[in-house]
Formats: C-alpha cells, sequence, structure tokens
C-alpha cells in the first residue's frame, strides 16, 4: 500500500471517530460523561470489573479525541481512591496513547516523512531526544490536546520506547492530580480540591515560564 493511499486512510478514521461521536452524543450515550453521579454509577455498577471500564474508557476517549477523559479519571479517583485510581488512570491513557500512536505510524507516516524530507530541516526533524522532549513538555501541559499530541508524535521518526517512556513521565502528575480530586470530591474534602488545583495550576505555570525563559536565552 501506497503511502499516500495510508495517508488517505488515516483521514478517513478520523472522519470515522467523529461520526461515532456524532452518533453517541444524538443517542445521548455522552450524558454520562457529563454527569460525575452517573459515571461513578456506572463504574460501580461492574463489580470487580469497574477497574477494566476505566481502562477501557480511557482508552476509547483518547483514541476518540472528542470524547472527554478528565471526567473518567475523576470518577475514577471517586471509586477507587487517588492510588489505586491513579493507576487505572495512567494504564488506559497509556493504552489509548499507545493505540494513536501505532495508528499514525502505519497509515500517515510514510506521506508525512516526504513532507518533512522537503521542507522541515532534517536536525529538527530527526533528533531523537529533541521529538522526545516534545511529547514529554506536552504531556506536562494539560491545555494542549493529549489526544492530539499522541497522533502527531506517532507521525515523526520518534522510536516506540522513547514515546512510551515520555508519555509515562508526563502523564503521571496530571494522572494522580485528577483521580486524587475525585477521590476527595467523594470524601467532600473541598479545601484538598482547592490545594490540587492550584498545584496542577504552578505545574503548568512554571513550563510556560521555563520555556519562554529558554526561547530568550536562545536568542
Amino acid at each position: 500500500m501506497s503511502p499516500n493511499y495510508k495517508f488517505i486512510i488515516l483521514c478517513l478514521l478520523g472522519v470515522l471517530g467523529l461520526i461515532i461521536y456524532w452518533i453517541l452524543e444524538q443517542g445521548e450515550y455522552l450524558a454520562v460523561l457529563h454527569d460525575g453521579q452517573l459515571l461513578l454509577d456506572f463504574i460501580k455498577s461492574y463489580g470487580y470489573l469497574g477497574p477494566l471500564m476505566i481502562i477501557i474508557m480511557m482508552t476509547i476517549a483518547i483514541m476518540v479525541s472528542p470524547l472527554p477523559s478528565a471526567p473518567i479519571a475523576i470518577a475514577a479517583g471517586a471509586a477507587y481512591g487517588h492510588s489505586w485510581g491513579t493507576l487505572y488512570v495512567l494504564a488506559g491513557s497509556l493504552c489509548g496513547a499507545i493505540g494513536a500512536f501505532l495508528i499514525a505510524r502505519y497509515f500517515g507516516y510514510a506521506a508525512i516523512r516526504q513532507y518533512a524530507d522537503r521542507y522541515l530541516p532534517q536536525r529538527f526533524y530527526e533528533s531523537q531526544n529533541m521529538l522526545m522532549g516534545i511529547v514529554l513538555v506536552t504531556r506536562l501541559m494539560p491545555f494542549l490536546s493529549f489526544d492530539v499530541m499522541s497522533y502527531a508524535a506517532g507521525l515523526t521518526p520518534l522510536r516506540f520506547w522513547r514515546f512510551v517512556i515520555a508519555t509515562v513521565i508526563g502523564i503521571a502528575p496530571a494522572s494522580f492530580l485528577l483521580a486524587h480530586i475525585g477521590s476527595e470530591l467523594a470524601s467532600s474534602e473541598f479545601e484538598r480540591i482547592g490545594f490540587a488545583l492550584l498545584v496542577l495550576a504552578m505545574i503548568t505555570g512554571g513550563l510556560i515560564l521555563f520555556n519562554s525563559w529558554r526561547q530568550q536565552g536562545e536568542r
């Protein structure tokens, strides 16, 4: 299969994901994701299979980009506490990221590589350390789309094991904080929720300031 045909298939998969999202939304299946109590009850209804449902839902939410993943992470914390909740959220996020990465790598990499060889600096595009660093930093920035960055990473020559390491390190803090927020919501300790949100804001702000300082130093 030629690179151009693979790229077309990748685009069609993206359209299919949007169609699935629209169907779910029209059928009000997404209502559970927008109601914390409904989502929590849904997870608990599966009993000992609840953790598996969290992992599956997180995986799907990552691979079908419009689906929100944060409510699932918060519900995981509410259902299983911040420790086990973090583990389940991390596992689901990693599975979804790997799925998105592999889809983009198989269907889109060759076509994008032709473009990159022509228009992008070879040193930038082929630097494994730089690409890994970009993935790691973007994982630490909650305002950047986790889903889109997973697909985008698959379109670069970044090695798979480097992608996995950068993803795990990058998403661990946010996974813990979201699960912790869910855990505190379940116990109604709102002051600790505010503290968790403050820590997340400080991490994000610190990364932005560090990036700005580094760019100024390179000028």
